[in-house]
């Protein structure tokens, strides 16, 4: 009886979603660039600035229903993707730490090169056809490190270990050691839309690895490392299929 109640409800909620709900069927393509601030979360700290880097690949948006006044969409992209992290050398009084051989201050940069798939579940409001649309967007990140390559000024041996205020100094000579990447992201943007000529999109995005770069394990020196990016993003569609009319 129980199992009979639980079906005519789950039924009567889905037949009521169906009726108040209008079908979309409109595909959009295209691609974005954008700018990327990324560093790499470890244990034991390593103190950083934000990484630079961009992003560029394609996207593509999948508009299936109308609910009220949200448009419900799916949207993905294939990016390549420039990571990494930028090491903070200073001393306690947050001085820039100075090599001894070199005279200069240490620098330390990393770049991870990932190709990544994002796919989201994307809710807007605002002008459908013609004019603006607020949207938000989340949901998982898949990504796989294409290379690395590191770019500093000062040899590992004769590194400043005296003056400096952070001492990990683990992940200096270590390849990264999982390829593979995860995690969840999430935004918020603006989309314009322009009849017979496409979409422009403009989104600010933040990505939280669930994964990490390095093994985790109790013999491991890092119990976590890793990443996350901030992304500002620009991206423009044009429609492959629209079922409705422009007004």
């Amino acid at each position: 009886m129980k199992n009979k109640i639980l079906f005519l409800f789950l039924f009567s909620s889905i037949t009521a979603y169906a009726q108040i709900g209008e079908h979309r069927n409109d595909l959009m393509i295209g691609g974005g660039a954008g700018v990327v601030l990324s560093n790499v979360g470890f244990t034991p700290k390593v103190t950083q600035n934000m990484h630079n880097g961009l992003t560029l690949g394609l996207s593509a948006k999948y508009v299936c229903e109308k609910y009220f006044s949200t448009l419900c969409s799916v949207y993905g992209e294939l990016n390549v993707t420039q990571a990494g992290w930028k090491e903070n050398i200073v001393t306690a009084d947050d001085q820039p730490v100075i090599n001894s051989v070199t005279g200069v201050a240490e620098e330390y940069r990393r770049d991870l090169t990932y190709v990544q798939l994002p796919v989201f579940a994307h809710l807007a409001w605002g002008k459908e056809e013609k004019g603006m649309q607020f949207f938000a967007q989340a949901g998982p990140q898949f990504g796989f490190l294409l290379g690395e390559s590191t770019k500093t000024n000062f040899d590992f041996e004769s590194r400043n270990t005296e003056d400096r205020s952070n001492q990990t100094a683990e992940q200096f000579n270590m390849d990264v050691e999982k390829r593979f990447d995860y995690g969840i992201a999430a935004g918020v943007g603006l989309e314009y839309s322009v009849p017979r000529v496409g979409h422009f999109l403009v989104e600010g995005r933040y990505y939280y690895g669930l994964g990490n770069i390095y093994g985790d394990s109790k013999r491991d020196y890092f119990s976590k490392s890793n990443n996350t990016n901030i992304v500002v993003r620009l991206t423009y569609l044009f429609d492959i299929i629209k079922t409705k009319k422009i007004n």
